[in-house]
């Protein structure tokens, strides 16, 4: 049996975000009510001496979503100081058979379900037509996220903040920020002090954001914390708040609760629960929510599915057979 390669550039002409928005809202929904097996992150440590400071593998697997006849594991490096920072790859393999029916590159795809999974945490747990966003750490994820939070909300200005001004500049530029105020924040108190919505997408190994930061309204996605050892937000913080994550389990081994020294019971739903009406999201427009994002292999074959049938429908890609 042939296998299906296909390209970043493939996968940009392939995948729409809106047509993944619905398949990544069907999948959560499915995963938190009916999966059978517990997604896995596998950190990978790379020898110190050998690789650039920060830098680390990651491997996603098993990626199941009841109704795909596949399933997907993915292969990455993080290289924060690279651009992208994360590479690797995605192979989907046939369930019934095992056989690899696809292996595609995975930065783009990662970038935008990640961006498209940020947006449905904003969708569920955002003031209703908010419009004021505060984006911390304008890299390839901080622009993800912004274009993915225009399909669901009316965004009109942006606050960035980073620690790199060329970075800021990138995201300026980005298509994301067409049509939109954006300005680039002196602090984080500046960044927070009037928006609706906060993505914090960082590598911080320290806890940044607390209590005290905190606005009636607010809602906060957390995407920097997802392997042991990175954190974002203060225990402070998400003991304020309603906490929503994508997996209980490994929000707290390696996400955003964990990382702040706290245990399940800080947690309210997952997002899956909430977008089957099984637990309730925001209950008012005072309070204070978060979505605490690691990251989830069905996620990655829910777009990697959607891009290969969408390969095979119009002939794009090229085959090889392994077994030749």
């Amino acid at each position: 049996m042939d296998t299906l390669f296909l390209t970043r550039s493939d996968i940009e002409n392939l995948l729409s975000p809106a047509d993944l928005l619905g398949a990544l809202r069907t999948a959560f929904a499915a995963y938190s009510t009916q999966r059978t097996i517990d997604a896995m992150r596998v950190p990978i440590q790379l020898p110190g001496d050998l690789v650039p400071a920060g830098a680390s593998g990651m491997l996603l697997a098993p990626g199941l979503v009841p109704g795909i006849p596949a399933y997907s594991v993915k292969v990455h490096a993080k290289f924060p100081a690279s651009e992208p920072a994360i590479r690797g790859v995605l192979i989907l393999h046939d369930l019934r058979t095992g056989e690899p029916l696809a292996v595609m590159e995975s930065s783009y795809l990662t970038a935008l379900r990640t961006g498209l999974a940020g947006a449905l945490g904003s969708d569920l747990l955002a003031v209703p037509n908010a419009t004021r966003v505060a984006i911390v750490g304008a890299g390839v994820q901080g622009r993800a996220q912004l274009s993915a939070l225009r399909l669901v909300r009316p965004i009109r200005s942006v606050q960035v903040l980073d620690t790199v001004p060329e970075a800021i500049e990138r995201f300026r530029g980005d298509p994301a920020c067409s049509g939109l105020e954006v300005r680039a924040a002196r602090s984080l108190d500046d960044v927070l002090e009037t928006a609706q919505i906060a993505i914090t997408a960082t590598w911080a190994r320290q806890p940044f954001l607390s209590r005290r930061h905190l606005h009636p309204g607010l809602h906060i996605t957390t995407l920097g914390a997802d392997q042991p050892g990175k954190c974002e937000l203060a225990a402070d913080a998400l003991q304020e708040a309603l906490v929503v994550v994508d997996d209980r389990r490994l929000a707290v081994q390696m996400g955003a609760v964990g990382g702040a020294g706290l245990g399940v019971e800080s947690i309210h739903a997952e997002l899956g629960e909430v977008i089957a009406g099984i637990r309730h999201g925001r209950e008012n427009e005072q309070q204070v929510t978060i979505f605490g994002s690691v990251g989830l292999a069905f996620q990655d074959l829910a777009a990697g599915w959607l891009a290969y049938t969408l390969a095979l429908e119009r002939q794009v890609g090229k085959r090889i057979n392994f077994l030749d």
